[in-house]
């Protein structure tokens, strides 16, 4: 999401690799009153082919973004809450497995302060989650102990493209 210089309203790009082809069509059937066009494919600079749609400039997108980025960077504001689809669009957008004995959520360009909120927003789920040490920065890593929790949670709300990512072997 991102507001243009010397525009007043801000836009949102869904862009994923075509290999999600049916995530990105899922997103755009949720956002289609306000793009202009569908998704179409585009080669990356790396040869890969990515897949991805632009919404318009829109009022409602600048009200999300005065709620989540402050001087350019992404926060978590104090009243988020989440639900089942929100936690799963999460994981399908940030998420990874790693053998099917680690979940993590890619929170490493929130602030330690803003990822504590996120481990209370699991937390109202009965999700376990701690910080974990990534290198230099932090993400959220999903104790084992609630690991088949968290996947009853965004199962139901996984596409397709995106059930590589969920965890069945516990």
């Amino acid at each position: 999401m991102r507001i243009m210089p010397g525009r007043s309203d801000a836009f949102l790009e869904i862009n994923h690799s075509i290999k999600a082809k049916d995530y990105v069509d899922y997103k755009f059937e949720k956002l289609k009153r306000i793009c202009e066009s569908a998704p179409k494919e585009r080669a990356t600079n790396d040869g890969r082919c990515a897949y991805r749609f632009f919404t318009k400039q829109h009022k409602d997108l600048t009200i999300l973004y005065g709620l989540f980025y402050k001087n350019g960077r992404k926060i978590i504001p104090k009243n988020l809450n989440l639900d089942p689809v929100s936690i799963a669009i999460w994981y399908m957008d940030d998420g990874s497995k790693s053998r099917d004995r680690d979940v993590y959520l890619n929170t490493q360009q929130f602030s330690l302060l803003d990822q504590k909120k996120l481990l209370n927003c699991l937390r109202k789920f009965g999700i376990k989650a701690r910080l974990n040490r990534d290198k230099k920065y932090y993400r959220i890593r999903i104790l084992k102990e609630s690991i088949k929790n968290f996947m009853s949670i965004v199962a139901p709300h996984t596409v397709a493209s995106m059930e590589y990512k969920l965890v069945m072997t516990l």
